[in-house]
């Protein structure tokens, strides 16, 4: 039989149904795979280790989605050598509540981002061969991705659409990650701007009496969290009207550079050919 039934003690649920176990051979024929792959794979360390039960190894869900996940990338191009690489990273990851901000129930969160639950052949869609476990890594590190289980979870639809784009008209991931730390940082100092306003000028009374130890009562959290919600949409006005006019302003001076360079060439490769501009003999 394929799966392994809990023990009758647990009386598990309707809502909760027995975890499916497989031994080796059946999670083989689950995965479309043979029993000689899937002990390579075992080998190459690319699945977790089963549950022990005397000789016997169980594997569960998790190992066959692990299957499904190597077999998917690997008809990507991916190597199983970088699909370890991948998996290394993919384990090292942060954990999605860590990422979502979820420690800290006080004030409503700022952001409007929706997050994206992907799993890896998923993420390999969207980047193609550009998903190289460095790139992975960079990703996690930054903060723009988390592990849940067996998936990944993008910290914002927008910001995953942008970056699916920039690789589209082709644009390095590892470049598109850079940017993107860059402009992590630059907020978080904008961030720093409108909290420092903040805590200066609204919230002096409510930080000096809880400096004394005391917890911010019921009407401070309130004032804090509706001050929160009314500021959210001015910071955000802030922001994206000065971005739009820096960037009016880079662009006109790039597109002056590129037009004075182009006149200047075209100047010296008349001066330096006195042929130029003269018809063929």
């Amino acid at each position: 039989m394929a799966a392994n039934e809990h023990p009758q003690d647990e009386r598990p649920g309707p809502a909760d149904p027995p975890a499916r176990e497989f031994r080796m051979a059946d999670l083989a024929r689950e995965a479309g795979i043979t029993v000689r792959t899937l002990r390579f794979y075992r080998e190459r360390k690319l699945l977790p280790t089963p549950r022990r039960e005397g000789r016997i190894a169980w594997y569960n869900e998790h190992h066959l989605a692990r299957l499904r996940t190597i077999g998917a990338l690997l008809e990507r191009g991916h190597t199983l050598g970088g699909i370890a690489e991948l998996f290394s990273a993919f384990e090292a990851g942060r954990d999605v509540g860590e990422l979502l901000g979820l420690d800290n129930p006080l004030v409503p969160p700022w952001s409007e981002e929706t997050p994206v639950r992907l799993t890896p052949e998923e993420l390999a869609d969207h980047f193609s061969e550009d998903i190289t476990a460095e790139n992975l890594s960079a990703s996690l590190d930054i903060g723009y991705l988390a592990v849940d289980g067996d998936e990944f979870v993008h910290i914002s639809r927008r910001l995953l659409d942008a970056s699916t784009e920039l690789v589209g008209r082709g644009v390095p991931l590892a470049a598109v990650l850079e940017a993107g730390r860059q402009v992590r940082a630059h907020a978080d100092a904008l961030a720093g701007i409108f909290t420092g306003l903040i805590r200066s000028h609204l919230f002096s009374d409510v930080l000096e009496r809880t400096d004394t130890g005391a917890c911010p009562s019921p009407p401070d959290v309130d004032l804090l969290a509706g001050t929160v919600e009314k500021l959210r949409p001015l910071a955000k006005g802030v922001v994206e009207a000065e971005l739009a006019m820096a960037m009016d302003r880079r662009v006109r001076a790039e597109v002056a550079t590129w037009l004075q360079e182009h006149e200047a060439g075209a100047t010296q490769q008349e001066q330096g050919d006195p042929s130029a501009g003269e018809a063929p003999p």
